[in-house]
């Protein structure tokens, strides 16, 4: 090989590993990105949800049929009439014997959540023919069911518009 031959190749080499340590440059920056994106599901989830009243509901006895979430925001036909006068009604499938009802956009004021597990789905509460409840049901501030259901100004609670979250036990 002749000088200028050697020559041509050193600089041919030196101009090679720029670009190879820039090619690895860029990929070192590409999975850089690809990480920090990975991981911005896990923050988006981390962050609180749309402002409303989230309701988480527990003791559920099993998946079968759905739960009903009623809200009101006044004593007309609560709890009993929650398909006809609530203001807003979620129906949610069970999943896992867990469910969650996510009331968004709501404006403040005073308002009661009624909670029923329709297990055979027919849009009621069904009760035995002493009129003792045979499904599952619950009510905001866990108010009590004696001798009837609970009156609207014992499951009132004040809603301000911002984030509220509450877990409400199902009674069987």
């Amino acid at each position: 090989m002749n000088e200028s031959t050697i020559r041509k190749s050193v600089e041919a080499s030196t101009v090679r590993k720029p670009q190879i340590r820039g090619a690895k440059g860029v990929r070192c920056a590409a999975w850089f990105a690809v990480l920090m994106f990975a991981t911005l599901p896990a923050l988006a989830f981390d962050q609180s949800p749309c402002p409303g009243i989230h309701v988480k509901i527990l003791n559920i006895r099993n998946s079968t049929g759905t739960i009903a979430c009623a809200l009101f925001e006044s004593q007309t036909g609560f709890p009993k009439k929650f398909l006809r006068v609530a203001t807003n009604i979620m129906i949610i499938k069970i999943r896992k014997t867990q469910a969650s009802c996510n009331f968004e956009d709501i404006s403040p004021g005073k308002y009661a959540i009624a909670v029923v597990h329709d297990e055979n789905m027919n849009g009621e509460l069904d009760t035995n023919w002493l009129g003792i409840p045979t499904e599952g049901y619950g009510f905001s501030n866990n108010a009590k069911a004696l001798l009837g259901a609970p009156s609207f100004s014992a499951a009132s609670f004040l809603y301000d518009g911002q984030n509220i979250g509450m877990t409400m036990r199902l009674n069987y």
